[in-house]
């Protein structure tokens, strides 16, 4: 029978169907996948659209809708991970956050997914400082040397990166590649990874790109790789910042060659610090100038000289891009690995025709030669004057940072100073070394400088301005090259300006006198009881009792015609001893000349016998005073007061010397009690033997040498170290030698041996001392000796109020030196203090704070920008405007016929009207006494502390340090010859509205509001 066919099965068919359909579809679905892999343009296309979602905006106020990097060197170095903790100290430091970028609802999903977002990164920033008027002061770029353009960078600089870390990068066949993932490379380091779960030894080929390094380097936990998650984060984030413009990548990619070569981490120097990027990386290690390198790879193969520079450069440069993997170690410990790597890929670059032979063995002739970094340090190249020395000084204080960290934030400061005045005024000062524009500006001559010695001699400048919401610092210089700032950081005696404090305290206590006793009546007057040593409150009465005219103004006029002797025939007891003073001019000796007067011409006889009934009132006036119960030896109730007045009493002072040196290391606490001491061995020896029981004598003859100049000789240190022994004194008595109150001594004896404890702990442990104080004061023998210490604890007392007083005004410094010389400048000052204090007096008794920054903004142009500015501050009042106008007139007379007459007339304004001047002028001459003689000179100073017109007001000190002091004869009227001599530079800045004039501060009602940005 014929065969019949066999019809196929239908389940057959399809199988066969779905087969080839399968097949057909694994082979178009490789083919595509081949395809993106090579061109990414589904990448691109998905990317490009997700991308460009991805927004912010910077708009005013503060946002809620902005996310800060935790993480990543970069962000670290650039401040980002820290603009949370910044804006909260500015904020609680008087500033406002006006302006911050809100991320879109896109953006902030992205970033709270892990993923870094993306934007245009900068590859050099740092700090920028600006004037008043917006003009740079300062600069600092991080790193320091890079390229502009992927243009300025040699052929074989690029080349050879790329064939050592990325080859197909910049294929020019693949517009729109995604330079993030190498498929091929990303493959085998997975097959590698495979491999390592079995061979834990296997050396892994690595997956990364340079887009993703970039990532990993700038943004990863630690600047590594963690993990497979971490890598993912990387590739993921460099992927979506590659399609940022579009989907063309080829320009980005471009950008990052660029990018990296200016960035990649290179390790640290010391010296230097942070290395990142080629430029710095070749300049930093082998000492090459990185323009020079360029050049020379840049330039076809030469001959000679110029083929071994090539060579060399050649080396350095590859060596670096290896030094990449391992910087620590290459750059360190592992430099002969690293020579044999870089000789390696030298070959390689000759095999794959990237360089000829000549270049090739030009290269591998040249021993990789780092820079000796001891001998020949890498020091960073900056040049910050004075006075943004100050301002960023001032801000890291604010941020809570350091200087080295602050320039490298990404960060804009914006200043009160005025860029062209501080210059101008720092190249006058400056000019005053030459003898020829010396003697240009009249500052040769008696009691001014002398030709031979000019250049020992330092100036220092601030010029302040008054304006809505604080004191504006305009200039702030000084012709020191030491970081040191003369206004701020210093501590000089500045002689006679000291007598304007005595001036004010002395006012202001009238003013509150008046305001106790001028609403009585002349009956009700003199039936006050007054203490026959409180002269103040007397005249106080007898002024209100006679007086047409009772108001303030006019006793505070009357106040400052009261006469005061200026002869120097009378002893005073005062700092625990018998002192003499004199005046600086002796035809003034015979003189009684009133306050204003003696303020005009600079007397010290009525300014010391001033401060002794000031010191006198003090003691009468001041709460829980001791001064009226001494004065009845037979009162019952002593030692019941007593003990009362002393646990009351001694309490209170130990809450004060507490605050005196709180937050203070041992050292500090050391020096702070020493520098209140008047030098001398006796007193020295007796708090040196008490706060070091168990030294030697040769640690005390160590000790007097550091803080007299010289050691006693072997005998009189043999009588001063058993003389002062520890059983030798009481605590009363040891502080009665040394000119200290007890309690303050025995409170630094105790912080010195418990830096651990606190206020409690020192009340709980000082209660027998507190009672020793003050229970010998009671004993009736030697009673003259006793009414001696007695008013020298009764003085020391006072001087802690009047201490009180200087302090709300400005005073800067935890302590006076309890004696009549303080008057005359011996408890010292700063410049910039007496700025303060004559800012108060222009302000009509406002204390408005300082400023000398006005605005900070970070991160400019990026998602994390935020912008700050301090607000308007309402002054202080700390003084009566009664008492500044009192003591503006007064000042105003100095210039007029005083010690700075030679400025009556000197400030005229364009329209032809005369500024309103005034001031006051000290020399001071600080030397260590030894034995009551003057020795050692330590300094000179003289000082003009002034105002020019109703806004302005600084101060000008010259000065000299050191042994040569000794024969410099300048008086302050130096520093006023040469505040006339700057007039014309000054004046135009002075005008109300001068073309000069600096912006309105920021929040104030002339200031342009911020400008918002999409």
């Amino acid at each position: 029978m014929p065969s019949v066919g066999r019809r196929p099965r239908p389940w057959r068919v399809l199988g066969v169907a779905i087969c080839v359909a399968l097949l057909v579809a694994s082979v178009a679905g490789g083919l595509l996948l081949w395809h993106e892999a090579g061109t990414s343009r589904l990448q691109a296309r998905a990317l490009a659209r997700y991308a460009a979602r991805l927004d912010y905006a910077l708009l005013a106020g503060p946002s809620a809708a902005i996310r800060f990097p935790a993480h990543g060197p970069f962000d670290q170095r650039l401040g980002y991970t820290e603009l949370a903790r910044f804006s909260e100290r500015l904020q609680a430091r008087g500033f406002a956050l006006v302006e911050q970028v809100r991320f879109d609802d896109a953006l902030l999903a992205h970033v709270e997914r892990g993923l870094f977002p993306p934007y245009a990164e900068k590859t050099r920033a740092g700090l920028d400082v600006f004037d008043c008027r917006g003009e740079p002061l300062y600069g600092f770029r991080y790193p320091w040397r890079g390229y502009e353009r992927f243009e300025d960078v040699p052929a074989i600089v690029a080349q050879a990166l790329l064939f050592i870390e990325n080859r197909d990068l910049l294929d020019e066949s693949r517009p729109t590649l995604n330079p993030a993932v190498d498929w091929a490379r990303f493959a085998r380091a997975a097959l590698g990874q495979l491999g390592r779960m079995v061979d834990a030894d296997l050396d892994a080929p690595g997956g990364s790109t340079l887009a993703t390094q970039i990532e990993k380097y700038r943004h990863s936990p630690g600047g590594i790789t963690q993990d497979a998650r971490e890598k993912l984060r990387q590739m993921v984030s460099a992927s979506v910042r590659a399609y940022r413009e579009g989907e063309q990548t080829l320009p980005l990619r471009r950008r990052l060659v660029l990018d990296y070569l200016n960035t990649v981490p290179l390790s640290a120097a010391p010296g230097h610090g942070e290395v990142n990027g080629l430029g710095d990386g070749l300049w930093v290690w082998f000492g090459a100038e990185f323009a020079r390198v360029n050049a020379l790879l840049a330039a076809p193969v030469g001959e000679g000289e110029e083929r071994i520079a090539q060579g060399r450069a050649l080396r350095q440069v590859v060596a670096l891009m290896i030094a990449h993997r391992r910087p620590s170690w290459y750059l360190a410990g592992g430099r002969e690995e690293l020579a044999r790597t870089t000789d390696a890929y030298l070959r390689l670059f000759a095999e794959a025709g990237l360089i000829g032979a000549v270049l090739r063995d030009a290269a591998l002739a040249r021993p990789l030669a780092f820079r000796d970094l001891v001998a020949d340090p890498a020091w960073v190249p900056a040049t910050p004057g004075k006075g943004t020395t100050a301002v960023r000084t001032r801000l890291a204080g604010l941020l809570d940072t350091a200087l080295y960290s602050l320039d490298r934030l990404d960060a804009e400061l914006g200043t009160t100073l005025h860029g062209g005045l501080q210059q101008a005024v720092g190249d006058y000062l400056g000019q005053l070394s030459d003898p020829a524009f010396a003697r240009s500006q009249g500052l040769i001559g008696e009691r001014m400088l002398q030709p031979a010695t000019l250049g020992a001699v330092r100036y220092s400048f601030t010029l302040v301005e008054r304006t809505a919401g604080g004191n504006r610092v305009r200039v702030q210089t000084d012709t020191t090259d030491q970081p040191l700032d003369i206004n701020e950081g210093s501590k000089l005696e500045l002689g006679s300006t000291a007598k304007l404090r005595v001036l004010a305290t002395y006012l202001e206590l009238v003013a509150e006198l008046h305001g106790r006793l001028a609403a009585l009546d002349p009956p009700a007057l003199r039936r006050v009881e007054v203490d026959a040593q409180d002269r103040l409150t007397r005249w106080a009465i007898d002024h209100l009792a006679s007086a047409p005219d009772r108001s303030l103004p006019a006793m505070l006029e009357a106040a400052l015609e009261r006469r005061f002797s200026a002869s120097p025939g009378e002893g005073f007891f005062t700092g625990g001893g018998r002192h003499t003073f004199g005046n600086f001019n002796a035809s003034d000796n015979a003189r009684n000349p009133t306050l204003r007067e003696a303020l005009q011409a600079s007397i010290n006889l009525p300014f010391v016998r001033l401060m002794r009934e000031l010191v006198r009132h003090t003691m009468y006036q001041v709460p829980g005073s001791t001064a009226r119960l001494l004065e009845d030896n037979e009162d019952p109730r002593r030692v019941e007061y007593l003990v009362r007045f002393a646990d009351r009493e001694g309490q209170l002072f130990l809450r004060r010397f507490w605050r005196k040196y709180q937050d203070s290391t041992a050292e500090e606490i050391r020096s702070t009690l020493l520098d209140g001491l008047r030098p001398g061995a006796d007193r020295l020896a007796a708090v040196f033997r008490y706060l070091e029981p168990e030294a030697p004598p040769h640690a005390l003859a160590d000790f007097l040498a550091r803080r007299l100049g010289e050691p006693p000789a072997a005998a009189r240190l043999a009588q001063l170290y058993a003389r002062n022994a520890p059983e030798a004194f009481d605590l009363p008595d040891r502080g009665y030698v040394a000119r200290v109150h007890p309690l303050e001594l025995w409170l630094v004896a105790f912080r010195l041996q418990h830096p651990e404890a606190t206020l409690a702990d020192a009340v709980a442990a000082s209660a027998d001392e507190r009672q020793q104080v003050y229970r010998w004061l009671f004993r009736t023998r030697a009673k003259g000796a006793q009414d001696s210490r007695i008013f020298t604890l009764l003085e020391v007392e006072a001087f802690l109020e009047i201490h009180r007083r200087w302090a709300r005004l400005g005073y800067p410094f935890g302590h006076l030196v309890p004696s009549l010389a303080t008057a005359l400048g011996s408890s010292g000052d700063r410049p910039a203090a007496l700025a303060e204090l004559m800012g108060i007096i222009v302000n009509d008794g406002q204390r408005l704070p300082v400023q000398r920054i006005d605005t900070v903004r970070f991160a400019r142009a990026t998602p994390y920008e935020s912008a700050f500015a301090i607000r308007p501050v309402e002054g202080d009042p700390v003084m009566a405007p009664e008492v500044a106008r009192a003591l503006r007139g007064a000042l105003s007379d100095v210039v007029e016929g005083g010690t700075a007459r030679r400025l009556a007339g000197a400030f005229k304004l364009a329209d032809g009207s005369e500024l309103a001047l005034g001031g006051k002028t000290g020399t001071g001459d600080n030397r260590i006494v030894v034995r009551g003689r003057a020795g050692l000179a330590l300094n000179r100073t003289a000082t003009f502390v002034f105002y020019l017109g109703p806004r302005h007001f600084g101060t000008l000190t010259a000065y000299v340090i050191g042994p040569e002091a000794a024969s410099y004869r300048f008086t302050s009227g130096l520093p006023v010859q040469i505040l006339k001599s700057m007039g014309p530079l000054l004046i135009p800045h002075l005008e109300p509205a001068g073309a000069h004039a600096c912006l309105p501060p920021p929040l104030s009602e002339a200031a342009p509001q911020p400008v918002t940005a999409g």
